[in-house]
């Protein structure tokens, strides 16, 4: 009887625990999703601490003034008494560089605009983290580095005020082609770096001089219910198919276990771009990486160069999944550049359930904008393997965008569980 009981409860358990194991998602390679990547909620600021109003402490209401002085000295004050929310109240306040410490926040109430100044002696040149260098470059409007669990909040909106810089950048462009983003030096919006637990929720992240988020050598940051924008044309009377320039939505730099769920982005170039390091002898760089364990899902895509991007500075890239996304006039959705000069490795990518419209679908080509190959002898051969891609429906110019290189091998690229045969194109 015993037994027969025994048997009765396995039958009835072992379909349950196979329901249960069958409900676990999994990456790429097959590996368990952690159960971090289902928290969409948002944080409630008022579990953050003491509200530190910033009309409270003495900076004004006229935007026509660079505060930057005094919005610092509150949010160096809030860390001195142990932490809280630094707040933005409804109305215009402008500044320059502001940097956050540990456990402190911020939070734009609705109606609240913390404006970046249009001068850029407001913003100090500092060693810090750009196109896949650690260099001396200009800080950023917002800066948080070693601030774990920092959260930006609130339905306020940060705007980097980037007209004067997007105009002297394309007369710079005009007088010399050659002229990069390190010629035409500007701030990015937000800058986070070397953090864990960061949460960004519910902003609007506007009008950067260039990029618009930089995540470097960060862990569980959350992007959630974010509006994040940067105009793509009719900046210029003498030209209105200008836009601003490399005004990327979100640089992933060296960063693992980063979740992007419900954005929306339109931005004059790449969204969401994944970082970590370029040039022949990147990969022996300690300050260079790889980004692992990346979620991108339930966004909405306006005008943007690629809905998900790896490179142009990437060395690493694994377990990247793009999913339930609508596009409205992407150039392209996965785009993988390949650098000729920097040895690039991307694998298990999976792109799913994408409605909507774009130029092409999936763009493969080498990347060969202001790249300079160094004498190396073992240089790597580049690889993109295990891609991945089901449940498309989109009106595309062109499907498959891919060309081949010497430099680079494509391997295990499927499409609807058919194998893609990239060898005979050129």
């Amino acid at each position: 009887m015993k037994r027969r009981a025994l048997l009765l409860c396995l039958s009835i358990l072992l379909p349950i625990v196979g329901l249960a194991q069958s409900a676990v998602e999994v990456w790429p390679d097959g590996t368990a999703i952690d159960a971090w990547f289902k928290n969409t909620q948002k944080v409630d600021v008022g579990s953050l601490g003491k509200k530190y109003v910033i009309t409270d402490y003495g900076v004004e209401k006229d935007s026509s003034k660079i505060q930057t002085k005094e919005i610092q000295a509150v949010i160096d004050r809030c860390a001195q008494e142990g932490g809280g929310v630094v707040v933005i109240p409804a109305g215009t306040f402008s500044s320059g560089a502001l940097f956050f410490k540990p456990r402190t926040h911020l939070h734009l109430q609705e109606g609240a605009v913390l404006k970046g100044s249009e001068r850029i002696i407001d913003f100090p040149v500092l060693t810090t983290r750009f196109e896949g260098e650690t260099c001396k470059y200009f800080s950023a409007f917002i800066n948080a580095d070693g601030v774990d669990g920092f959260t930006i909040s609130g339905k306020g909106t940060i705007d980097g005020n980037g007209l004067t810089y997007w105009q002297e950048f394309w007369i710079r462009r005009k007088w010399n082609p050659q002229c990069t983003n390190k010629d035409a030096q500007r701030p990015r919006l937000v800058y986070i770096s070397n953090s864990s637990n960061v949460t960004v929720q519910d902003v609007r992240l506007i009008n950067s001089p260039v990029w618009t988020n930089h995540l470097y050598h960060c862990d569980h940051v959350r992007y959630l219910g974010c509006y994040i924008f940067a105009p793509t044309e009719n900046i210029l009377a003498s030209d209105p198919r200008r836009g601003a320039p490399s005004s990327d939505a979100l640089d992933i730099d060296v960063c693992t276990d980063i979740l992007v769920d419900g954005c929306y982005m339109h931005v004059n170039d790449d969204a969401v771009v994944l970082k970590g390091g370029k040039g022949t002898w990147a990969d022996k760089d300690s300050t260079n990486g790889a980004c692992e364990r990346i979620i991108v899902q339930n966004c909405r895509y306006g005008k943007v160069h690629g809905c998900v991007t790896l490179g142009s500075e990437s060395l690493h890239d694994r377990n990247v999944i793009l999913r339930n996304c609508v596009v409205d006039s992407a150039n392209r959705v996965l785009w993988l550049k390949m650098r000729p000069d920097t040895p690039q490795h991307y694998e298990y990518v999976l792109v799913e359930n994408i409605t909507g419209k774009c130029r092409s679908f999936l763009y493969v080509h080498p990347w060969t904008q202001f790249y300079k190959m160094g004498d190396r002898s073992d240089m790597p051969l580049s690889r993109c393997n295990n891609i991945v891609m089901r449940n498309i429906n989109v009106e595309t110019n062109v499907m498959f965008d891919v060309k081949t290189s010497d430099k680079y091998k494509l391997e295990d690229f499927t499409f609807d569980g058919r194998a893609l045969d990239f060898s005979n194109i050129e």
